[in-house]
């Protein structure tokens, strides 16, 4: 009997255990009042939105119209002994709708009922007004971010935002030009509003490209489906300003770009900017072949280096990297196969033969002109543009093999360079300048940055030919500059303290010191050679009062480099070769050692007397013609002339090759 006990115990325990969430449930709801049931269910439907409100005001006004119907149907309070069902229903609604119709209506239970009704609809035409007007706000809001989809196809995107962007609008607008209904879509972590008031502001003209902004975050998969790469034509991913390590956030970008899981198969045109080289293994890794890096310091400073050496240079490479004029086209060319190199660039009127890129990846500019050309390369040509790359036969009669000089053996010497001013590719050009240098060269930098001196005494340079000094100094002063001895340089380059000023007090820290060196330079009565870096494109005609030999702007390179890279997916390795020590490089030599001066001479001879050296000829720079004549402000540079064109030269003009050495 116990037992039976203790079991109905259990069972009843296990009841009610069992039956307890019902009992919690029941109680909770039974807490709650009509009220605040009903007060729940209408916050849930408000949760839709304004559609959700638009419901609630239709109800409001539907039961209106149907109460007074009903009252008007049953009572016949209306003229002529009342109205139908229907027609009460109607003449409701237009009282809803029109505050003065109540004002034809006779008798007061008939006007009092009528003054509800429109009393009602005043009250619900004017919540819905509020609703539609903050509808069309929200939409106008969320038009004015930016981030509704971009339905374009074969369109270029810029993904980041910096002060290059800019100029590569520009270039990719001069490129656009001989396309159809061209777009650029730029995404970044910007106001839309103010990414189009920047380049409205300081792109003077689209001519008939179209700039379509979007703001989102080009490191995440839902934002970058905004831009619509699966149909892009190329895109350019700029290093971000305002980052502290914008290298992380490009290669978060590309990889998001060639990992994305709805990403097309056809290879994406991508081309990248880094600061630090040392990121580019990892950036290679996680782009593969569908992206070309732009290292924005190793550009500079190479192109730095190289034109501190040969005044002029910096202009034979923007008129290669822009599409204003002469570019770089990589093509393959069926009638060049079994011809030597040194025969087919002679085959070229109106363009120019400088490189080959094989089959198997590799890029060589100039090489050994008894190379034979085989299947499968592509031939790396400066054209004015595709169509004018024609192959010609040359005109022997205007190849004057009489005026062709003999080359002389050339003893190089140390050198003594000067650099004024600090930034973080002072070390990189430091240490791409050793590499060129003969033993016994000297380079000393002076500067006033914070840990300028352990900075310099701690910089590795690429060889030994080169000995280092430091000299703490203030930059922005006459004495401090003349203190310097700079008369006793070889050459002297200009820095921007880019590091530690903006871009703009930066340029004016590097224009005082170019003036107080024209000045020092006057008043010695000699010629001091300076190559300066200037950072913004728009200080250069600034620059230009203090005579330097050449000016080598910063971002406007880098801007062209990454343009000219989503146009040409061999580029960068084209120029990899071009601004390494080892191969040929582009380099001025006195046309004088190639040619007679004693009488005019063409194009194809100074070809064939370069070609004689082993050397490509891509063209001259003319004394005459760095004032009148050169309305494109290229210091008289012309690259890739017509070599049927016959011209005198004199001593101090310089013809541009791609040599060895």
């Amino acid at each position: 009997m116990g037992s039976l006990t203790r079991a109905n115990a259990a069972r009843t325990a296990k009841g009610a255990g069992a039956a307890k969430p019902n009992t919690i449930k029941d109680r909770q709801l039974g807490d709650a009042s009509l009220g605040e049931r009903l007060k729940y269910g209408f916050d849930k439907s408000m949760s839709g939105g304004a559609m959700a409100l638009v419901g609630w005001l239709g109800l409001v006004t539907l039961i209106t119209i149907l109460f007074a119907a009903t009252v008007l149907t049953l009572t016949r309070w209306g003229p002529d002994g009342g109205w139908s069902f229907i027609e009460a229903l109607w003449q409701s609604l237009m009282r809803t709708t029109d505050a003065g119709t109540v004002a034809g209506d006779a008798g007061w239970a008939f006007r009092g009922l009528n003054l509800f009704v429109t009393a009602m609809g005043i009250l619900v035409f004017s919540a819905l007004i509020s609703v539609i007007s903050a509808g069309l706000d929200s939409k106008i809001e969320e038009a004015r971010k930016g981030r509704s989809r971009v339905l374009e196809t074969d369109h270029t995107i810029i993904l980041n935002w910096s002060a290059s962007v800019f100029d590569i609008i520009s270039e990719l607008v001069i490129a656009n030009e001989s396309r159809k209904n061209p777009r650029i879509v730029i995404m970044a972590n910007k106001d839309k509003v103010e990414m189009e008031d920047e380049i409205a502001d300081k792109v003077a003209d689209l001519k008939n490209t179209q700039i379509i902004c979007r703001s989102g975050d080009p490191t995440d998969l839902f934002d970058l489906a905004i831009v619509n790469p699966q149909a892009c034509r190329s895109i350019i991913v700029v290093s971000p300003e305002g980052t502290e390590d914008p290298d992380s956030q490009v290669i978060k970008t590309v990889l998001a770009l060639t990992n994305d899981p709805k990403r097309r198969e056809e290879r994406y045109l991508i081309a990248a900017e880094l600061r630090d080289s040392e990121n580019a293994e990892v950036a290679r890794i996680v782009g593969g072949d569908e992206v070309q890096l732009v290292l924005a310091d190793d550009l500079i400073s190479r192109i730095v280096v190289q034109s501190s050496r040969q005044a002029g240079l910096s202009a034979v490479y923007s008129e290669l990297l822009d599409f204003d004029g002469c570019e770089i086209y990589t093509t393959e060319l069926q009638e060049l196969v079994g011809k030597t190199y040194g025969d087919a660039i002679m085959g070229y009127r109106d363009s120019a033969l400088i490189g080959l890129r094989y089959p198997d990846g590799r890029t060589r500019m100039n090489p050994p002109m008894d190379e034979v050309i085989g299947e499968g390369c592509r031939a790396i040509i400066i054209a004015e543009d595709d169509a004018s790359i024609r192959l010609t036969t040359p005109d022997e009669a205007l190849i004057d093999s009489s005026a062709i000089r003999a080359p002389k053996a050339v003893r190089r010497k140390a050198e003594r360079t000067l650099i004024i001013g600090w930034n973080r590719r002072g070390a990189m050009i430091a240490h791409e300048l050793s590499k060129y240098v003969r033993p016994g060269s000297l380079l000393t930098i002076a500067g006033d940055t914070p840990g300028f001196a352990e900075e310099i005494a701690s910089m590795p340079l690429g060889s030994r030919n080169m000995k280092l000094e430091a000299k703490v100094t203030d930059t922005g002063h006459a004495a401090s500059i003349e203190a310097l001895d700079p008369a006793s340089y070889d050459s002297i380059m200009v820095l921007g303290y880019s590091d530690t000023m903006e871009a703009q007090s930066a340029d004016t820290r590097t224009l005082i010191t170019l003036l107080h060196l024209r000045k020092l330079s006057e008043r010695l009565g000699i010629h001091i050679s300076v190559v300066s870096e200037m950072i913004d494109i728009r200080n250069r005609e600034l620059a230009e009062v203090t005579r330097a030999d050449d000016f080598v702007v910063s971002n406007k390179l880098v801007s062209l480099m990454l343009a000219q890279a989503s146009e040409n997916e061999y580029l960068s390795d084209i120029f990899g070769d071009l601004l390494d020590e080892d191969g040929s490089e582009i380099y001025m030599r006195p046309i004088g050692d190639y040619v007679d001066l004693s009488g005019p001479v063409s194009g194809y001879t100074l070809m064939e007397a370069a070609r004689r050296r082993g050397e490509t000829a891509i063209g001259y720079r003319r004394k005459r013609d760095e004032d009148g004549a050169d309305d494109r402000n290229m210091g008289g540079v012309v690259v890739n002339p017509d070599k049927s064109e016959v011209l005198e030269f004199l001593p101090e003009d310089r013809l541009i090759v791609l040599a060895e050495g």
